[in-house]
């Protein structure tokens, strides 16, 4: 176990350094405002993930759902094609007047974003079929189903669903835990892994990143 943790904070490390040196002041400050606020915020590995996989695809529209302080934002905005743009739902205003703060301090476009408070089911339901590149929400989000069902239907061909908190702190692995959130992600890992209409794959980054592309 000491060499997997070891070999975890080592990735974490490299994922800091890698940063472009232009975006760690903006990263550094959303996360203050994160902290501030009780928002989680993702790992510099599952964020720098998140960057790659955004740019790997050149991801044009991108839907995140649970926009926190904007943290995990600016590196989906960071991989993106420069004329993207992120929709980005939460239900709390003062997360999404935090994330707002995030992005002019990063110096990111008013047209590059798109900031929705309100329920992540409801607003799901009024995007478009088959229009976004990746969906991003945290594999423990309390309708987790509803908003896999969303994301399946929004996604176009090849596009990627990513899953943050996949092992949800390592719970998800414990055979012995069994509370409501746990059980939730498990199901929903064991719907992906079945589901012939996805590839996926879980990556053992920050508490696991869930990824699976859509045929």
């Amino acid at each position: 176990m000491a060499g997997k943790n070891a070999g975890w904070a080592l990735c974490e490390e490299f994922a800091d350094f890698a940063t472009p040196p232009g975006e760690a002041e903006p990263l550094r400050a959303a996360r203050e405002r994160a902290a501030e606020i009780g928002a989680a915020s993702p790992t510099p590995g599952t964020g720098a993930a998140l960057r790659l996989l955004a740019r790997a695809i050149n991801a044009r529209a991108v839907v995140e759902v649970g926009t926190g302080a904007g943290v995990a934002s600016l590196y989906l905005l960071s991989g993106m094609s420069a004329d993207g743009v992120l929709t980005t739902i939460d239900r709390e205003v003062e997360n999404q007047r935090a994330a707002r703060e995030s992005f002019r301090d990063a110096g990111i476009a008013g047209s590059r974003t798109r900031t929705i408070t309100g329920r992540e089911t409801e607003v799901l339901r009024r995007l478009t079929d088959a229009a976004y590149d990746m969906v991003v929400f945290p594999a423990g989000t309390e309708r987790a189903a509803e908003v896999l069902e969303q994301a399946r239907r929004i996604l176009r061909a090849g596009g990627l669903l990513a899953l943050t908190n996949a092992l949800g702190g390592d719970r998800v692995a414990d055979p012995a835990a069994r509370d409501e959130e746990t059980t939730r992600i498990r199901a929903l890992v064991r719907e992906l892994r079945e589901d012939e209409s996805f590839l996926p794959a879980l990556l053992p980054v920050g508490d696991g990143l869930l990824v699976a592309s859509r045929a």
